[in-house]
């Protein structure tokens, strides 16, 4: 199966993280699979950010859950760019994506998306937490999801499977040959985080993941060399 490239908050290398301009520019860049992280605003947006606060990507500060998406739309989250929400991301780019669940309470509202824009397909539901990607296949069987986990052990394959996820994202920092053949073994796919340099573009073919994560578009086109 092909090696997939998948650029993390777009590419946050080069653009602002999360945002539309981000994201097209992964588009552009040829990333065959774009991911981003959700929250839900205080009144219930699923709002594309990675952290629980805006203090970091943004000149505001405070709790997501603390702002309305109309509060949220007045932030720079970085070159002018505002926080974007999951069904304008949809719009902007046509590529594959995954959506982390930072917050579990945002489980039901991106299941209720997914299902009323018909992206069941295109989309795949990621995140660390087990009962928000057990929740995920409650309300939706025919999903396609993946366990994210950074500290880990053989144990995260049973893990993966207590929820029915279809693929593991893993801190390569951790991952070993023994787990990606194992994990194989159980069918399920293993993605590579974070991989921004020459030398962790190797360590993840030699460990024969399916994919990796990378904040880099130049890590597209050199894996695409790299047997």
């Amino acid at each position: 199966m092909t090696f997939l490239t998948i650029g993390h908050r777009g590419v946050m290398g080069v653009e602002p993280e999360n945002t539309l301009r981000s994201f097209v520019r992964a588009e552009h860049e040829g990333m065959d699979v774009i991911e981003l992280d959700l929250h839900l605003s205080k009144d219930g947006a699923l709002v594309v950010m990675h952290d629980a606060d805006v203090d970091r990507t943004t000149d505001g500060k405070g709790p997501i859950s603390d702002f309305t998406l109309a509060e949220l739309r007045e932030l720079d989250a970085g070159e002018g760019e505002r926080i974007p929400v999951f069904e304008e991301v949809v719009d902007a780019v046509k590529a594959p994506l995954q959506a982390e669940i930072k917050d579990t309470a945002a489980a039901r509202a991106l299941a209720e998306v997914l299902t009323g824009r018909d992206l069941l397909d295109r989309v795949d539901v990621l995140s660390f937490h087990d009962e928000a990607l057990a929740e995920i296949r409650g309300l939706l069987p025919t999903a396609r999801t993946a366990l994210v986990a950074s500290r880990f052990g053989l144990d995260v394959i049973d893990r993966a499977h207590a929820v029915d996820a279809g693929m593991l994202v893993l801190n390569i920092r951790r991952v070993t040959l023994e787990l990606v053949e194992r994990a194989h073994a159980a069918d399920l796919r293993v993605i590579g985080w974070t991989v921004n340099t020459p030398d962790h573009l190797k360590l993840v073919r030699g460990l024969r993941l399916d994919g990796a994560t990378t904040d880099f578009p130049e890590i597209r086109r050199a894996a695409r060399f790299t047997a």
